[in-house]
């Protein structure tokens, strides 16, 4: 899971959260509205294509590759830019403490990418195999990653600008040029491997206008030496840590659960599995995004008003609750109509899995409520050992499973390992469900 992590910079805010606190989030929720809808409905368009063209196996193939680019990009994405936005949100562009952490952010950024590109070579079996990749393939997959981590390094710091309006669009255009991209590549008949790097190389284009902007903003360092501070250095570290239990508690078990799926039941089975994990996709990145921007810094702000903090997370988890139900049971019966309409009308056998995917998702969306809490305070070890755990439940449960339940062990897995991960945070949560 991917939760932005802060500690006390919002804290000054002293205002206890009025009655309408709920009212506060559904507008925020609402309010965020432009990019998410722009990154799910991109989502949507590119796995409709992909099923059209390739049937389950080409989605299977796109969730892979997605998954390929989360093990590189996680580390900058989930670690070093998450904590820029941090540190340069309250210092003034161009001063010297801010080339400090705007250098410490480089440096970074290219030592994780080195790290990643070094281990395609010696991992080629385990992450390459199932592209068949040649090396111009490989080169472009670099370039790509590249590109597209710079685009998402600059965006950070135009978030650190509060230079919102210019974040919003450019995650819109990061959006369309991805399916955008996909389309041209199918309509010249090219094969799925290189449409899907189509799709990166596209995405890593968008450092263009994020580069012009930041320019625009003067929000680059005027001189090409960069400074970089130890004490960055050493505080951006926390949250690569933090990072780095998302890499191989999350990204790094999907891969590999994923090829053992793929080893075990055939590349167009595991597509069926697939779909509903997509399908579960694009409303996690909803849920995600407007919690990142509305449920969050709401929480962290009220720190250091403890009464409150748990009014207000006891109301949202209750609306949350109702509401996740309410749209989780529409789905399900809405499923012999949605996964032809959102994919083919081959992954009409996916309709047995949704169930147990849905529950899973039900819990997990509302423990990750919960979670944002360790966050909120800082509990950066705590948050690595959740991650740990809930990957050791969900490996033991796949270990149990898969043999008797076939391909519905999969999600059956999914939904005992959040349904554990839910249990723990209500019991270590308790005290804000207490009047």
């Amino acid at each position: 899971m991917s939760l932005p992590a802060a500690e006390d910079e919002t804290t000054a805010t002293s205002l206890p959260v009025p009655p309408s606190g709920i009212a506060r989030f559904v507008r925020g929720s609402i309010g965020s509205g432009i990019s998410v809808v722009a990154r799910a409905g991109g989502a949507l368009v590119l796995n409709k294509l992909l099923a059209v063209y390739g049937g389950p196996g080409g989605l299977a193939l796109l969730a892979h590759f997605q998954n390929l680019m989360a093990l590189l990009t996680t580390l900058p994405n989930d670690g070093v830019h998450v904590g820029i936005v941090k540190y340069l949100a309250p210092k003034r562009a161009g001063t010297g403490a801010w080339r400090a952490w705007f250098g410490a952010g480089v440096g970074l950024n290219l030592l994780v990418l080195l790290i990643g590109f070094v281990a395609l070579p010696l991992l080629r079996g385990a992450l390459l195999q199932a592209f068949e990749p040649t090396w111009p393939w490989v080169a472009g997959l670099v370039v790509g990653i590249t590109l597209l981590t710079a685009h998402a390094y600059l965006a950070a710091v135009l978030l650190a600008a509060h230079r919102l309006k210019a974040y919003i669009w450019l995650t819109v255009t990061l959006s369309v040029l991805g399916p955008s991209a996909v389309a041209l590549a199918l309509w010249a008949k090219w094969p799925v491997v290189w449409v899907l790097l189509a799709y990166l190389l596209a995405q890593g284009l968008t450092v263009v206008p994020t580069a012009w902007l930041c320019f625009r903003y003067q929000l680059l360092p005027r001189h090409p030496r960069l400074r970089i501070s130890r004490v960055a250095v050493q505080e951006l570290g926390k949250y690569l840590l933090m990072a780095l239990s998302v890499l191989l508690c999350s990204k790094a078990l999907d891969f590999a659960v994923r090829d053992l799926l793929i080893a075990r039941f055939s590349l167009a089975q595991t597509g069926l599995w697939q779909a509903v994990a997509k399908l579960s996709d694009n409303y996690t990145m909803v849920f995600s995004a407007v919690m990142g921007a509305v449920f969050y810094p709401r929480v962290a702000a009220l720190a250091g008003q403890p009464a409150e903090q748990r009014a207000f997370v006891r109301s949202v988890f209750a609306l949350l609750a109702l509401v996740l139900a309410l749209g989780f049971g529409l789905l399900w019966l809405l499923r012999d109509w949605l996964l032809p309409l959102l994919f083919d009308a081959r992954f009409a056998a996916a309709r047995e899995l949704l169930a147990p995917q849905l529950l899973g998702d039900w819990a997990k969306l509302l423990a990750w409520t919960l979670l944002y809490l360790l966050l909120a305070q800082a509990q950066a070890i705590r948050y690595v050992l959740v991650q740990c755990a809930s990957a050791a439940v969900y490996a033991g449960a796949l270990v149990l499973l898969l043999p008797q339940w076939e391909l519905y062990g999969a999600p059956l897995a999914h939904a005992l390992r959040f349904g554990v991960v839910l249990l723990f945070c209500l019991i270590y949560f308790r005290r804000y469900f207490r009047r």
